[in-house]
C-alpha cells in the first residue's frame, strides 16, 4: 500500500556528532504533544505519540535496513529482502543499489508503514535534495554523473573530521583522480570489510575488492555510506587547493599538504601521539583499545609501502 507522508521539506534533518544515535542504533522517538482523552469512566487517557526513525549522516545501507527492521518490529533481514520490490527511483548506474540515496533525516512512522514505503520515502527525499541545480551543475563541472558525485560525497562524509574539512577532503579526492593517483582511502576498505576501525594494516590494503582504493584506480563502484547535504555541497563545490594528502593529528587538527615529505612528518606526529595515548590509557580500557575519537575521524597508520595512506 502506498503511504501518504508529509511533504519532504517538513522532514527534520539530522546533525553530525550525535554520538548517542551512533551507539544506540535506530532511534525511535515521539514528537507529538501528548493530549489527554476522556474515557467513558471519566479518566484521562494519554494518546501515544507517533514514532519517528532517525537516520544519521554517514550510515551505511545495511545500518539503515537494520534500523528499519527494529523500528517496525520486523524479523532481521526483512528490509534488505524488500529492496528489490520497493520500486526505488534510482539513477541507472546505481544498478538497483540504494547505497548513498537513503537520505539522512528523521522520518515519521505512521500506522501501516512498510519497509518498501519507507525506503521509497528516503530515496524520493534524496532525489529532491540531490536533483537541484547546484548538484547538477557541480556534477557537470566535474564531468561526473549524479551517482559518482554521491560516491565522492560519501567518502567525504566518512573521512572529514569536521564540516570545515569537508571541502578540503573533496578537493584531495578530485586532485588525486585528476593526477591518476589511487585514492588510498581507509574508509573504502572499511566498507569492503564491513567494519569501522581507526587502523588499516598493510594486509588490509591487499584485499581483493573493488572497494580497495589502494590498489584500484578511480572511485569505488558505489557510495560507501549515505551522505548528508553538507558532504554533497563539498563534493559539488570543493575548496580550491592543490592538496594530495591529509591526516587528522588530533580532534580539531587535520593537516592537508601537497608535499609527501611533510605528510610523512605529520603521520609520524600522529603515530607518536597515538602511542603516547595508548601507553597512558586507563585501567578500564582493554589492551589495544584506541582512545575515543569523534565520528568521522579515523586516521590510519600508513602501510609500509611507497605511498602512505591519504590521511
Amino acid at each position: 500500500m502506498q503511504m501518504k507522508f508529509p511533504p519532504w521539506n517538513t522532514i527534520q534533518l539530522t546533525r553530525r556528532g550525535r554520538l548517542a544515535l551512533l551507539v544506540a542504533g535506530a532511534v525511535v522517538a515521539g514528537t507529538a504533544v501528548v493530549v489527554p482523552l476522556l474515557t467513558l469512566g471519566g479518566k484521562p487517557k494519554a494518546e501515544a505519540p507517533p514514532a519517528t526513525l532517525v537516520i544519521p549522516e554517514g550510515w551505511r545501507a545495511g545500518q539503515v535496513y537494520d534500523a528499519i527492521d527494529r523500528a517496525l518490529k520486523l524479523p532481521a533481514g526483512s528490509t534488505r529482502k524488500s529492496v528489490g520490490k520497493a520500486g526505488l527511483k534510482l539513477p541507472g548506474d546505481a544498478k538497483g543499489n540504494p547505497e548513498g540515496f537513503l537520505f539522512p533525516a528523521t522520518y515519521p512512522l505512521p500506522k501501516g508503514t512498510t519497509p518498501e514505503s519507507l525506503l521509497r520515502f528516503m530515496v524520493d527525499t534524496a532525489d529532491k535534495k540531490f536533483g537541484g541545480v547546484p548538484v547538477a551543475a557541480g556534477a557537470q563541472h566535474n564531468a561526473m554523473s549524479l551517482h559518482q558525485i554521491v560516491t565522492v560525497a560519501s567518502i567525504v562524509q566518512a573521512e572529514a573530521a569536521t564540516k570545515e574539512d569537508m571541502g578540503k577532503v573533496a578537493r584531495v579526492v578530485f586532485n588525486r583522480l585528476q593526477r591518476g593517483m589511487p585514492l588510498q582511502m581507509d574508509s573504502t576498505i572499511n566498507y569492503a570489510l564491513n567494519r569501522t576501525t581507526l587502523r588499516t594494516t598493510e594486509d588490509d590494503t591487499r584485499i581483493a575488492s573493488p572497494y580497495n582504493s589502494y590498489q584500484r584506480m578511480g572511485l569505488p563502484p558505489t557510495p560507501i555510506d549515505n551522505p548528508g547535504e553538507e558532504a554533497m555541497r563539498a563534493a559539488t563545490n570543493p575548496t580550491p587547493g592543490d592538496w594530495l594528502y591529509f591526516v587528522t593529528i588530533k580532534p580539531g587538527d587535520t593537516r592537508f599538504t601537497t608535499d609527501y615529505a611533510t605528510h610523512l612528518r605529520n603521520v609520524a606526529e600522529f603515530n607518536a601521539l597515538r602511542e603516547s595515548a595508548a601507553a597512558s590509557q586507563s585501567p578500564e580500557q582493554s589492551p589495544g583499545q584506541s582512545p575515543e575519537r569523534s565520528p568521522g575521524q579515523s586516521p590510519a597508520q600508513p602501510p609500509a609501502s611507497s605511498q602512505p595512506a591519504v590521511r
